[in-house]
């Protein structure tokens, strides 16, 4: 698996796999709880390493138990999970450190790899508050990488400005119609890496059948260029998918290299 560097010179996998309606009925976000664990383990047997998850996403649990079921060296893995920003998890700094606890006990592990505020909110010393809470998860060891997710470039700056520990991450929207270009050059440029979230969702017909028509040139998917792209300019994608060959087919991207021409013609989609 290709990595980038954090700015903590922690190893992250270039591609991870989104979690947000595993292990719930009618795979649907607000589903109920099932505990399945089918797309997780596919997920491991395609060879991801990277899994994202969130406590609003309510299945730490379940993917700790699809990682139990296949057995996978803990230290093969790479894994984020978020905290809310609600005040009912982060009202207090012994709010923030009980849900650190939480998210270590349902994921079953000792560290987390990368934790992330889910989305900022208007006072951002409150959110520095917090950020400040979290500084200390890293101190304690408890805690490996900590960063943000959904923030804009003013938001960002802020941290910047007043954190001790930088953030490492900035998992943001990015895909055809919404690159959001800025917001990836100014994450980019302070050192920042960024993560796209959902990169394969909300994208248009006329738009994959671009992709696909140079996709056809490569033998691969609208889906496996549009990864390539984020890729090739060294943004985390970090794509969901409950179909085992999907799974595959999405780690499946570093096996061609997109021309000048192609990557200008996707940039203006």
């Amino acid at each position: 698996m290709n990595t980038l560097t954090l700015n903590n010179g922690i190893q992250i996998p270039i591609i991870g796999c989104g979690t947000n309606t595993y292990g719930k009925e009618n795979r649907a976000y607000q589903g109920a709880i099932t505990g399945e664990t089918t797309e997780i383990e596919s997920a491991l047997a395609a060879g991801y390493t990277l899994f994202d998850t969130a406590i609003a996403y309510r299945n730490e649990a379940v993917l700790a138990e699809g990682i139990r079921k296949v057995g996978v060296d803990r230290t093969k893995l790479f894994l984020t999970s978020k905290i809310p920003g609600d005040p009912a998890y982060v009202g207090t700094d012994d709010l923030v450190h009980q849900n650190v606890t939480n998210s270590l006990q349902a994921l079953n592990t000792s560290v987390i790899d990368l934790y992330l505020i889910h989305r900022p909110w208007d006072d951002l010393t409150d959110v520095l508050r917090v950020w400040k809470a979290l500084e200390d998860e890293v101190k304690s060891g408890r805690l490996r990488s900590i960063g943000v997710s959904n923030f804009n470039n003013e938001q960002l700056q802020y941290l910047l400005d007043h954190a001790t520990i930088k953030p490492s991450v900035n998992q943001i929207e990015s895909h055809p119609g919404k690159w959001n270009d800025d917001q990836i050059a100014f994450g980019q440029a302070h050192g920042v890496t960024i993560e796209a979230w959902s990169p394969l969702k909300g994208v248009s017909d006329d738009a994959k059948a671009v992709l696909s028509t140079i996709g056809s040139a490569y033998g691969k998917s609208w889906a496996q260029v549009l990864l390539r792209y984020q890729i090739d300019r060294h943004v985390i994608v970090i794509p969901k998918s409950h179909d085992a060959q999907r799974q595959r087919d999405n780690l499946s991207v570093f096996d061609f290299t997109l021309s000048e021409s192609d990557r200008l013609r996707i940039q203006t989609l």
